[in-house]
């Protein structure tokens, strides 16, 4: 299953199925949408209207989930903690960005003028499927993960570090892209490592693996859950490799895991 969010030519948001055609992603099919998105629902009883499939590349792709929260996690890579001169946590490291903080695939990141630095930060999320709390010690969490997207976690560092707290550093309007697609057909659970490449302005810069999380994607559903409860569309971003970096403006980041595509905005000033 894999599956985009676009805006008719209406104006309204749609969902639809996804599939590769000589080597493309096409939006194949309409779909209902996901649970949580209510305003997709309403938008298909208020307008309905007639669907022709075509290439992702020709339409007007938003973020394809509507979290009730972005909960994600700080310091995940042994290599990312140490080039910012942190130790690796004991524990996972959570911290929150805001759903206003969601920004389209191709979308322009609005770099604060506040901030002197601004850092990209390629990430594997995880979409959540249905309410969870307490998962258990021996319960699978397989039936609690939707699928997964990529997450751009773009930080303005400098105000990450002198706020001490992370929420406006890492909060900012327009600093989660995700997208382009949720997909169920990766499967980092069973130890398949799936790899995160970020490249700026077309030179790679980050080049990681799920299989070096500290804390493996079962681990954290279950320390989440304990004290927070999951909601449908709630997304995780899993964590980054090493290799973060500053922007300027007019910089390209492109985030690509591999059963996701890619993950393509610029950066320009506020």
């Amino acid at each position: 299953m894999k599956y985009c969010k676009f805006l008719s030519p209406s104006g309204s948001p749609r969902y639809a199925h996804v599939e590769e055609r000589d080597g493309a992603l096409w939006a194949s099919a309409l779909m209902e949408p996901p649970v949580e998105d209510l305003a997709a629902q309403l938008a298909i009883l208020d307008s309905p209207e007639p669907f022709t499939a075509a290439p992702l590349s020709a339409l007007q792709l938003l973020p394809p989930v509507s979290p009730s929260k972005i909960l994600c996690i700080g310091r995940n890579y042994k290599e990312h903690a140490a080039e910012l001169g942190n130790e690796v946590p004991a524990e996972p490291l959570l911290f929150l960005k805001p759903p206003s903080s969601l920004l389209a695939p191709g979308g322009t990141i609005r770099m604060p003028a506040l901030s002197k630095r601004v850092d990209y930060e390629g990430e594997l999320a995880i979409v959540i499927a249905r309410r969870a709390t307490k998962i258990g010690p021996d319960e699978d969490v397989r039936s609690y993960i939707r699928g997964y997207t990529i997450c751009n976690d773009v930080t303005a560092r400098d105000i990450q570090k002198s706020d001490g707290q992370w929420t406006r550093g890492k909060g900012w309007d327009t600093f989660c892209p995700v997208g382009p697609i949720v997909s169920n057909e990766i499967n980092p659970l069973d130890g398949a490592a799936v790899t995160v490449t970020t490249r700026l302005n077309g030179q790679v810069k980050q080049h990681g693996s799920t299989a070096d999380l500290i804390f493996p994607i079962a681990h954290l559903l279950r320390y989440i859950t304990a004290s927070i409860t999951l909601e449908p569309g709630d997304i995780i971003p899993t964590g980054t490799p090493s290799g973060v970096g500053p922007v300027q403006p007019g910089d390209t980041v492109e985030v690509e895991i591999p059963g996701l595509s890619i993950l393509r905005n610029t950066f320009s000033p506020e």
